[in-house]
């Protein structure tokens, strides 16, 4: 059985260039050896292309410089293991911050975990969850 999962953008940066420990688990099941097969990452376009964006902000890219890392090498590891789908359709449910809006979306339409640090998502938790989002954290879980 597969396990989806989306990621925010702030999720993926933790990831990928800040290694914050409480992605580590995260980390590990994505990119380590042997990577868990039923754990599929599922992103769009427009999360590839906002995660490109985020990556030439100059304090971000103070970060990957002083992580030893190009952008390039970020969207590489995005690119190896996100599976790229279709935009969803709307959720029923509204996120407060637009920008957020797609995660959601995704999520709901796959029945996905969501990880996010953002607190307009998480306050959505209970009410993503009863539309079959898997659950909404800020760390993986297994």
């Amino acid at each position: 059985m597969n396990h989806h999962l989306v990621l925010d953008t702030n999720i993926v940066l933790d990831t990928l260039v800040f290694r914050d420990p409480r992605t580590h688990a995260l980390h590990a099941a994505l990119f380590d050896e042997p990577v868990m097969p039923d754990l599929l990452w599922l992103a769009t376009a427009p999360m590839r292309e906002e995660l490109a964006r985020v990556l030439a902000y100059p304090h971000i890219a103070v970060r990957l410089a002083y992580y030893g890392l190009a952008a390039a090498q970020v969207l590489s590891q995005f690119d190896t293991r996100a599976r790229i789908v279709p935009v969803a359709p709307k959720a029923p449910a509204t996120c407060k911050d637009a920008d957020d809006q797609k995660f959601i979306d995704l999520a709901v339409s796959h029945g996905a975990s969501l990880l996010s640090k953002d607190k307009a998502v998480l306050c959505m938790r209970k009410r993503l969850m009863k539309l079959g989002v898997l659950d909404v954290g800020v760390e993986w879980r297994g």
